[in-house]
């Protein structure tokens, strides 16, 4: 034992005659680090008279001078413990991989704990952690600060009053840095493991973990039992084991939705915040401040809060028996969380390609290229960054990859993985030209559900099968409503029932299988209710045309499931000018000096809502200049649907003003055949590929 004074009398004495002490006798395990802020705290609280520290142990003692004479300074917590009277509260600041095993001495000799988060590196820890504090009836308070916030129970008071409508989904957005050095201050830091020892350092069990826990208290869940399941999405570009840029997404068991979005690699430290996303607006908690941002129609409110101290909390527990702030058994649910990045593989690491290292040596951090946009659509998009495409991310396989001479052209995607709330369905994306350039965008952050190429519409007999909030008549304004459908493959197009158990069938021109393909299909439009409303048989087919050039073609034929019409309208047909898209519809990713053109005129004002046999789309791509040229089918009459200015898309206007019928016995038909082309083509050139078509077909 190091010790600057011996103990002195009350702390002996009123222990060991059987006479509770008047102020909670206070331990201390870990005085650097987080441990200089308990230190503080427990000044704080000793000279209010509420405890009394009476005890630390690190082996890397204090300095002189750093605590009271009445302070007495072990080496270990063993020692500590084994000196004497046991302390009423031992407070655990110490690496994560020792959170559990001194837990558990600490509770084993009859103190109650405060363990700073995370409080266990594992799940089989925490179980066995929580055991041992129900079989000694002690508590144990886990240090996630933000869940004494007393904004938490006016968030709850703002959704009950329905102030910002139906909940959508939860989010957790946080952007800080983290520089080299920081991995350094420790052996742990930036760990998965340390000599076979789960440590489980990261963005979202360490850094950010308040983040991740506070929305998981806003989302109501706390138990392990609130917790249906936890998908990671774990990434670094630090020169670490552990993950620094990530996605969490938790799904409750009572069905919410949060996705969490962090990282360590931003531009500059940025306040995290927690977000509910409701049908009227937003509650924004920033809880390193304590401030909510209640955002409705009505305006913007801002309100700062209190924060009850945990210790406090703690010690009232101790004296009066009310319920713990944060504890060990409602961290159950963040315990999930760090158990699926524990069981998780290893991070992927980002390629320096999409990394700027700012600053030098050990104050040098990397940025991720573009990380405010990534997370800010992670977030809105319920997505992961897989799932995004983000280049430097994990890959998820497409449901099947359209080819021409061995290249890849267009990737099939079955809708699964979208969010409900923008309307799930199959589309094409990425597409590339020959040259590989990436002509399609999907879930882009102003409008999350645009999904590439394919098929969709916003009003089908009152279901909205385009994703985001609907327009109606009646609001005369885009209003959320729990309208969402979703398409699903059900059957091969070539047979005759719905029901077909081959649910895709593919083919290739047996004189030349590489130059083209053919994909046919039958979907269902379900709606909300699970209930199919319409049918649809499409075909997609793929030819090569020219050597820069490449054609696809879609049909599609949508049929009533039932006996009776179902009507298929748009924004427009609702009574929205010039809001007619539904249909096919193609959005592009970003696209600099766009030239979009017909045989009628050129530019958006020009074009939108003109019927014309083609239009043209030329731009400078990321990977390169292409020109794309939507043919309508012979004799058409839907008008173009187009944006330049707003973002980079084109439609084919099924119900421009006017909703159309689907008729048991007469499907609504559709077809378009788009040419995608490397380069910048002129109207000659434009003209020259659609006539090829013409002398194939």
């Amino acid at each position: 034992m190091i010790q600057q004074s011996a103990p002195v009398a009350s702390d002996l004495s009123a222990a060991g005659s059987g006479i509770p002490a008047v102020r909670p006798r206070i331990a201390l395990v870990g005085v650097h680090g987080f441990g200089q802020q308990h230190l503080a705290n427990l000044a704080r609280l000793e000279e209010a008279g509420a405890v009394e520290l009476v005890r630390v142990a690190d082996p890397n003692p204090p300095e002189a001078g750093r605590l009271a004479g009445s302070v007495a300074i072990y080496n270990t917590l063993d020692e500590l413990l084994a000196a004497g009277p046991v302390p009423d509260v031992v407070i655990l600041a110490t690496p994560i991989q020792t959170h559990a095993p001194l837990a558990l001495a600490a509770l084993g000799a009859g103190a109650d704990v405060y363990v700073e988060k995370p409080p266990v590196a594992s799940m089989a820890q925490f179980q066995e952690l929580l055991a041992a504090a129900e079989s000694a009836g002690r508590l144990v308070q886990v240090g996630f600060q933000s869940l004494g916030s007393q904004a938490l129970l006016a968030i709850s008071n703002t959704i009950e009053s329905g102030a910002i409508g139906d909940v959508l989904g939860l989010s957790a957005q946080g952007m800080w840095l983290r520089t080299k050095g920081y991995f350094k201050r420790s052996r742990w830091a930036g760990k998965r493991s340390l000599d076979g020892v789960d440590v489980v350092d990261g963005v979202a069990t360490n850094a950010l973990a308040h983040a991740v826990a506070t929305a998981l208290s806003v989302a109501g869940a706390h138990t392990i039992a609130d917790v249906d399941s936890v998908e990671t999405d774990l990434y670094r570009a630090h020169d670490t084991q552990s993950d620094d840029t990530s996605v969490i997404r938790v799904r409750t068991a009572a069905g919410k939705t949060l996705l969490c979005a962090l990282t360590l690699c931003a531009p500059e430290q940025e306040h995290p915040s927690v977000t509910v996303h409701g049908t009227r607006g937003d509650i924004t908690f920033f809880y390193t401040e304590d401030e909510l941002v209640i955002t409705t129609p009505d305006g913007e409110r801002r309100e700062a809060f209190g924060r009850t101290d945990l210790l406090e909390n703690l010690i009232e527990a101790r004296k009066s028996g009310s319920p713990l702030l944060s504890g060990l058994a409602d961290t159950g649910a963040f315990t999930c969380v760090l158990e699926a990045i524990r069981a998780a593989p290893e991070p992927r690491h980002i390629g320096p390609e999409y990394l700027s290292w700012e600053g030098d040596g050990d104050d040098a951090h990397p940025v991720v290229h573009g990380i405010a946009g990534v997370i800010g659509r992670a977030v809105t998009a319920q997505a992961t960054f897989a799932e995004l495409g983000l280049p430097w991310a994990r890959t998820v396989p497409p449901v099947r990859t359209f080819a021409i001479d061995g290249k890849p052209v267009a990737d099939y995607q079955d809708g699964s993985r979208v969010r409900a709330i923008s309307s799930p369905r199959p589309y094409l994306h990425p597409v590339r030209t020959l040259a590989g350039t990436v002509v399609t965008d999907h879930q882009p952050l102003d409008h999350v559900w645009h999904l590439g190429a394919g098929v969709a519409l916003q009003d089908v007999d009152g279901i909205n099968f385009w994703g985001g909030r609907t327009y109606t008549r009646a609001a005369g304004e885009y209003i959320w409503r729990p309208d969402h459908g979703r398409i699903v493959r059900v059957g091969s197009a070539d047979t005759d029932s719905p029901d077909s158990a081959s649910p895709v069938r593919a083919s290739h021109d047996s004189t030349s299988p590489e130059r083209d393909g053919r994909l046919s299909e039958t979907l269902a439009w379900n709606g909300p209710d699970g209930a199919s409303v319409l049918y649809e048989r499409r075909t997609w087919g793929w030819a090569a045309a020219g050597d820069s050039a490449w054609r696809l073609t879609l049909d599609f034929a949508l049929s009533p499931a039932g006996d009776r019409p179902v009507s298929l309208g748009s924004p427009g047909s609702n009574g929205r000018t010039g809001g007619g898209y539904g249909g096919f519809f193609w959005r592009f990713p970003e696209c600099a000096e766009a030239t979009v053109w017909t045989p009628a005129g050129t530019g958006e004002a020009a074009v939108h809502g003109s019927i014309t046999p083609w239009l043209a789309w030329s731009g400078k791509f990321t990977g390169g200049a292409a020109t794309l040229v939507f043919v309508a089918s012979e004799g058409t009459r839907d008008p173009w649907f187009v944006r330049v200015e707003g973002y980079p898309g084109v439609g084919q206007s099924l119900a421009w003003d006017t909703p159309v019928i689907a008729e048991p016995s007469a499907p609504v038909r559709r077809s378009v055949t788009v040419f995608i082309a490397d380069g910048i083509l002129g109207t000659h050139e434009v003209e020259r590929l659609i006539n090829q078509r013409g002398k194939q077909s």
